[in-house]
């Protein structure tokens, strides 16, 4: 789908990944993408490409006063942000018990604390210009949980919350909220770039040799095959609150949820008798 006015971006993790393939693909189509990642250097060839369309910033998340710098370039280059998407994050991977509470800050500092810090620097500028859209790339693990990723979920369950609530707090600004939830996909998510490893504790192996074979024989998208479902949400006047991204996410997630509800109705008369009330 081709925007019928070109938007300007701002997209954080633009150096790999589902932000590299999102950030050419709207320059691509003539849009204006600030584009930001901890090492800039990452991103030179996109202004060799595609010269003054294209805004790169060096940005690590976790430092607020870095994004509000960032943000505040940003607004000022291109007179105007309409997307401005978080997208930066990892993975911790170890169990709940291996993991260190250090690993688990680090983890939450990136994946909510930094996407709070943009979120805050970037709703005075869209206030201010009537409107604009947030986009949060949250995952399939937004809904149910994996082994060994418990942290990681964790975090996307609480990044889906705020996103949600985020949503109906701004609506009256006229500043939409999607939130993205991709599924497995073939892109450098889960590489030493991406992913940090808790120390492993041996009693857990067995079970991690199951898992991570399970996740060996799993289907991976093609990562150039979003864009387009990107777009739809971004050009459309009234994007929806969710959007999976391949097609395994929502069957999962049906399974899950429907396993829950049948658990809540079997448990539902102590949960009554819990109210007090005659």
């Amino acid at each position: 789908m081709t925007s019928t006015t070109p938007k300007v971006w701002f997209i954080t993790g633009a150096s790999r990944g589902f932000g590299r393939v999102w950030t050419e693909a709207a320059l691509q189509r003539g849009d204006k993408v600030a584009a930001t990642a901890r090492n800039v250097e990452t991103l030179a060839d996109l202004v060799e490409k595609y010269g003054d369309n294209v805004l790169t910033l060096p940005l690590d998340v976790t430092n607020a006063e870095q994004v509000k710098t960032a943000i505040d370039q940003a607004h000022a280059h291109f007179g105007r942000l309409d997307v401005v998407m978080n997208n930066a994050g990892y993975a911790l991977a170890g169990t709940i018990e291996e993991a260190e509470p250090e690993e688990v800050r680090a983890q939450y500092e990136t994946n909510i604390i930094g996407t709070l810090s943009v979120i805050k620097a970037a709703l005075p500028k869209l206030r201010a210009q009537g409107g604009g859209h947030i986009l949060g790339i949250s995952s399939g693990l937004g809904h149910i949980t994996l082994p060994f990723v418990g942290y990681y979920c964790s975090s996307k369950w609480a990044f889906e919350a705020i996103h949600e609530s985020l949503a109906t707090e701004i609506k009256p600004f006229g500043i939409k909220v999607t939130i993205i939830e991709p599924g497995a996909y073939a892109t450098e998510f889960g590489s030493a770039a991406s992913r940090r490893q808790a120390a492993e504790m041996e009693i857990y192996n067995p079970l991690r040799a199951e898992v991570m074979a399970h996740l060996q024989s799993v289907e991976r998208g093609n990562p150039m095959a979003t864009p387009n479902a990107i777009f739809a949400v971004v050009d459309t006047p009234n994007p929806p609150l969710r959007l999976f991204l391949g097609n395994r996410n929502l069957a999962r997630t049906r399974e899950a949820y429907a396993q829950r509800l049948a658990l809540w109705e079997e448990w539902a008369e102590v949960a009554d008798a819990a109210q007090g009330t005659a």
